[in-house]
């Protein structure tokens, strides 16, 4: 590869904006475009104002531009049909097609792919009918999971702790519509108790390359209060998950799904991403995804030890291989979003953001931008629910805790909120 690389992001937030930042710092990448990008992104990129779901806008671009690779963060264009539309179009990406998307797309969909292979899940059941899920939650007293079937960008899974709950879940979900067509199908399942983690790996015709684990922080307030979010902080990698469980993502989960989804005629190329949850039953899968998790993404990008875009071109091109090596930085990351009062519910924007430069100040720190946009006198502004996503790293938790939010510290805007527990099961075990 001689000449370098010119590359179309897909997506404007946190995820995407690491992605960029990691991307940018590789000898092979030129000319970085992204749509539509946040004002963050734009200090690294051309942002370019097509939506990331607007499939016919990206396919157009990336032809028009002759861009040599496509990067997507999010999952919206790729449980659309990105991927094929790009393949068809021939223009390299890594992602997976529509058809290995339905394991994020339709929960119900992989909940069965699950059990044809015989995955760890909690008990489930599939209701297309309000009235006849109503009447499970009934005969099935206790702490349940309520899960909108299709995709509702990481809010659709609603914790419930007893019947009740799960009877509003299914009412919010199925006749409010609260996520709109997403919840035209429920999945009602058991309410696994343990400590949960993300296990990312690259995964292109079999060969697969594990991440580091890393653990989300859910809920919108501190202790794990409040209501789900997308994610209000990260942390990698977790005491709790033994190696010996990260071999058993990779032979037990990860190696029998990939030989399922062959059995569906499915070839998954792609990130992979399941949600798991440490059980006294052992290891359970809570879902899969086909991307990047956002925090996830902004803590893992702050230990590659390799070059990313090298990677994503290798596997774009099918020349990933059991001897590719990914290579990690020691010690840890973490990462504490910044949000809008109000998130994951309404919000204000176009709040001025003050303390961006002193924060950048802070030893291994770089701050993600998630939702924000450039105001009338010039200034950063807030321009969505989660706002930032300020990342650090050293050489242990604690230490890449501490120097985000020493960071956090500085930045302010009227309505700004983040939790300040972010990482408490790690600052818990290193004690």
């Amino acid at each position: 590869m001689a000449s370098k690389l010119k590359l179309l992001v897909i997506g404007g937030g946190g995820r995407e904006h690491a992605l960029v930042w990691k991307l940018a710092q590789s000898p092979l990448a030129g000319q970085i475009l992204c749509a539509p990008g946040n004002a963050g992104i734009a200090q690294l990129a051309t942002c370019v104002p097509i939506k990331a779901n607007d499939l016919d806008g990206i396919v157009s671009l990336a032809q028009q531009e002759q861009v040599d690779l496509v990067v997507c963060g999010p999952e919206t264009p790729l449980i659309a049909g990105l991927t094929d539309r790009l393949h068809a179009a021939r223009i390299p990406t890594f992602g997976p097609s529509e058809a290995a998307m339905q394991i994020e797309g339709s929960k119900g969909w992989a909940r069965g792919l699950m059990v044809k292979a015989n995955l760890p899940i909690p008990e489930f059941e599939v209701f297309n009918d309000p009235h006849e899920a109503e009447a499970y939650v009934r005969a099935h007293p206790g702490p349940l999971v309520v899960k909108a079937d299709g995709e509702a960008a990481g809010k659709g899974a609603l914790v419930c702790d007893d019947t009740d709950g799960a009877v509003e879940a299914v009412r919010r979900i199925m006749v409010e519509k609260a996520f709109g067509a997403a919840g035209e199908r429920v999945v009602i399942e058991e309410r696994l108790e343990g400590e949960e983690f993300s296990a990312m790996a690259f995964l292109q015709d079999g060969v697969i390359l594990p991440m580091p684990v890393s653990q989300d922080h859910k809920r919108a307030y501190d202790g794990d209060k409040g209501p789900n979010t997308g994610g209000m902080g990260a942390y990698s990698p977790v005491p709790a998950v033994t190696e010996e469980m990260e071999h058993e993502v990779v032979d037990q989960i990860l190696k029998p799904l990939v030989g399922a989804l062959a059995e569906e005629g499915i070839t998954y190329n792609g990130i992979i991403f399941p949600g798991l949850m440490i059980t006294d039953k052992g290891v359970k899968i809570i879902e899969f995804n086909g991307r990047f998790g956002d925090p996830e993404a902004e803590v893992l990008v702050a230990r590659m030890d390799f070059d990313l875009l090298e990677v994503y071109h290798a596997a774009a091109h099918g020349e990933l291989t059991d001897a590719t090596t990914l290579a990690w930085k020691p010690g840890a990351s973490a990462c504490v979003v910044m949000a809008s009062d109000g998130y994951p519910g309404d919000y204000e924007t176009g709040k001025p953001i003050s303390g961006l430069e002193d924060a950048a100040r802070v030893e291994d720190t770089v701050v993600f931008h998630s939702g924000t946009a450039i105001g009338p006198e010039g200034e950063f502004v807030t321009a969505g629910g989660r706002v930032l996503a300020v990342t650090a790293w050293g050489e242990n938790g604690p230490k890449a805790l501490h120097r985000a939010y020493e960071a956090v510290e500085k930045i302010t805007w009227d309505g700004a909120f983040y939790r300040k527990d972010i990482g408490h099961r790690l600052l818990k075990s290193s004690h």
